[in-house]
């Protein structure tokens, strides 16, 4: 299916029923193009918390649910299953944006509780998503978050960000901003096939080297690391992103929660038929056996021989081309509410 990494929309996994197609309607399904449907979200609330003991940030903004990019192994996925909606083509087709965002955020950036830190943008699905370039729910935050000097971190897949140099630079002033790209391969085919909507590798290195330019903190995410697929590119992705003008990088070996599973092994019968089997295997190597195993600290590295080789091999040319564990200490010492000052001075 053209611009997608999926053609079906298995179960939602806390239904009880659902519909199986029949081979015709299977066959007419293949050959329709799926428009992507924008559907307003109508949260009154906008940014999220964890307590994670593995994620580096406690606060997060998603402008949107679902993701136009259409990733083949999106761990956010089965978040769509908590609206009813599939893991499958719906996530990628069925995006719901948070239009009020830039107003909640104002709402919540001015009240008594909040306690200034750095925000994630975003925590789940890609801030730059293709309807981002129409709807600019994400500038519309990020405009919020340079008036009140709060510090934000962004990871994205798209060069769209640059659109934002000009925001990102008055937060750059204050230290308050860190960019990240996610880079998975930099072979053009393979990334079209499992990335079918997001940037090509080029136009993220050439996001890297603009943001650079620009004095904007900015780094590469080799992310996910898939075995047995790209996890061979390591080194020429960092080398390249280096050679951007990166300052620094992270990893995440692949993850695959609930029905991601079978939906990337379909998408390797599919795209890679030779590698599948390796790549499982490789996978199950990882997760003592399983496809997945959710524990803390060890769900995005893996464990055993395997992921202490991925974790040298990253490290040993992380050094080499003098790129950074972490990214800047985000600061949020210039945090302000804007008009506060004007009005005490009223009384």
């Amino acid at each position: 299916m053209r611009g997608r990494a999926t053609w079906t929309n298995p179960a939602n996994r806390f239904d009880r029923q659902h519909y199986e197609t029949t081979a015709e309607e299977t066959w007419d399904h293949l050959h329709a193009d799926v428009p992507t449907e924008v559907l307003p979200d109508p949260s009154r609330t906008i940014i999220a918390t964890n307590q994670s003991p593995d994620v580096g940030f406690d606060a997060s903004l998603n402008p949107y649910r679902g993701c136009e990019h259409a990733c083949s192994y999106c761990f956010a996925r089965p978040t769509h299953e908590y609206l009813g909606l599939s893991a499958g083509l719906d996530f990628e087709t069925k995006i719901f944006a948070k239009l009020e965002a830039p107003r909640l955020l104002r709402q919540k950036l001015s009240g008594k509780s909040w306690q200034p830190r750095p925000i994630a943008m975003s925590g789940v699905t890609d801030p730059y998503q293709p309807t981002e370039r129409k709807l600019r729910i994400t500038r519309g935050c990020l405009e919020v978050l340079a008036e009140f000097r709060n510090p934000v971190a962004i990871l994205t897949k798209s060069a769209l960000v640059t659109r934002d140099i000009d925001l990102l630079q008055d937060l750059a002033q204050h230290h308050a901003v860190s960019v990240m790209l996610s880079i998975t391969t930099l072979d053009a085919s393979l990334q079209h096939r499992m990335e079918p909507r997001a940037a090509r590798p080029t136009k993220r290195l050439a996001a890297v080297e603009k943001l650079a330019r620009s004095g904007i903190p900015v780094g590469v995410m080799v992310a996910p690391i898939i075995p047995g697929l790209t996890d061979h590119e390591t080194p020429a992705i960092l080398e390249a992103a280096a050679n951007a003008g990166a300052t620094h990088a992270g990893r995440v070996v692949l993850r695959l929660p609930h029905g991601v599973k079978e939906l990337f092994e379909q998408w390797l019968e599919d795209n890679v038929p030779d590698r599948k089997d390796k790549v499982l295997r490789q996978m199950r190597g990882l997760r003592g056996g399983k496809l997945y195993q959710a524990d803390w600290r060890t769900r995005q590295r893996g464990t055993g021989l395997q992921a202490d080789h991925l974790e040298d091999v990253f490290a040993l040319y992380q050094r080499r081309y003098g790129l950074r564990e972490q990214g800047p200490e985000l600061s949020a010492a210039h945090f302000r509410i804007p008009g506060a000052g004007e009005q005490l001075g009223l009384f």
